[in-house]
């Protein structure tokens, strides 16, 4: 496998960092894109490992052309998150994301590229395609691992770790800090800005699917667009961060049309019952739930022609 680190400068000094996984033999580079973006206090390597593990080497391995983006001052993106960092959910949205978008179709040659996501990561590309819908129809297909936007499933461990730790003592960091140190405190593998954090905090708390910038209604949106069609994963042990009772309130929020579900577990006949990392981290993840990953690519592929992307 080949993996090279891309730089992507921003308008406002920035730079993204994008880890482009490709096989090895030039014969096989040309494959479709696929974009891959992480979750709330996680960096890239959440999808891939050097040593060739993760979604991200496997679909690579696979033909594809793989590209895995650390989000603005996270993983080996630039400069780093701190306290003068001023930056949060809506400028992740409405100006990172669609410019990773049009980089990674220029980079790779193809018209269209398929999205994969970890957790909040799938909120975040949800928002962008209802924000910007000429991006829709350049949109195959998607698959979420564990994504959710509200938090609503009652056990106490949600108690815990959503009501107590991220809805009320993280804020208290991140005003103290200036920013969230997820990394520094040993809760993540990444930080988060002061605005990110408390934008996010905001949307798992509140019905309302609304921008706080702008007050841009995502709800709305998704009332009038079709999204293109996206696969959610749920796994069994996932009891708070992406619960299979909430990963499916937000499938229905963000339009159920060309929507699917699936629950990694034992039961369901999995080699595991998988948890919020480990359904993408797991050795067994390879052999188990990847192959039906490149499944749903590969049919969303050749019934291109059928799910062009409809604007209501």
């Amino acid at each position: 496998m080949l993996y090279q680190s891309l730089y992507l400068p921003l308008p406002c000094g920035s730079r993204l960092h994008l880890m482009s996984i490709n096989k090895a033999d030039p014969a096989r580079q040309k494959g479709l894109p696929i974009l891959m973006v992480h979750g709330m206090v996680e960096d890239g390597r959440i999808f891939y490992h050097p040593s060739g593990k993760g979604l991200g080497s496997y679909l690579a391995d696979q033909g594809y052309q793989v590209y895995v983006a650390d989000l603005r001052g996270i993983g080996k993106s630039t400069p780093k998150i701190g306290r003068h960092s001023l930056h949060g959910q809506t400028e992740t949205i409405c100006q990172d994301l669609p410019t990773i978008i049009d980089f990674v179709l220029t980079h790779s040659g193809q018209p269209r590229l398929h999205l994969a996501a970890h957790s909040w990561g799938g909120v975040y590309l949800n928002a962008m395609l209802l924000r910007f819908p000429r991006l829709i129809d350049k949109v195959i297909s998607g698959v979420y691992f564990g994504s959710k936007r509200r938090v609503r499933v009652r056990n106490f461990e949600r108690l815990l770790k959503i009501e107590f730790f991220w809805n009320r003592f993280s804020p208290l960091l991140s005003k103290s800090f200036g920013y969230l140190p997820a990394k520094k405190l040993k809760f993540g593998a990444d930080n988060e800005t002061l605005k990110t954090h408390r934008q996010c905090v905001s949307w798992v708390k509140n019905d309302h699917w609304r921008d706080s910038d702008d007050g841009f209604d995502y709800a709305q949106a998704a009332e009038n667009l079709v999204l293109p069609p996206i696969h959610y994963f749920a796994a069994i042990r996932d009891f708070s961060l992406g619960h299979r009772s909430d990963v499916k309130l937000f499938m229905s929020e963000s339009c159920l049309k060309h929507a699917s579900y699936q629950l990694l577990s034992k039961k369901a006949g999995n080699k595991l019952d998988y948890d919020h990392l480990n359904m993408l981290t797991a050795p067994e993840a390879v052999d188990d739930h990847f192959p039906q990953v490149l499944q749903w690519l590969q049919q969303k592929e050749s019934a291109q022609p059928q799910n062009q992307a409809q604007q209501g």
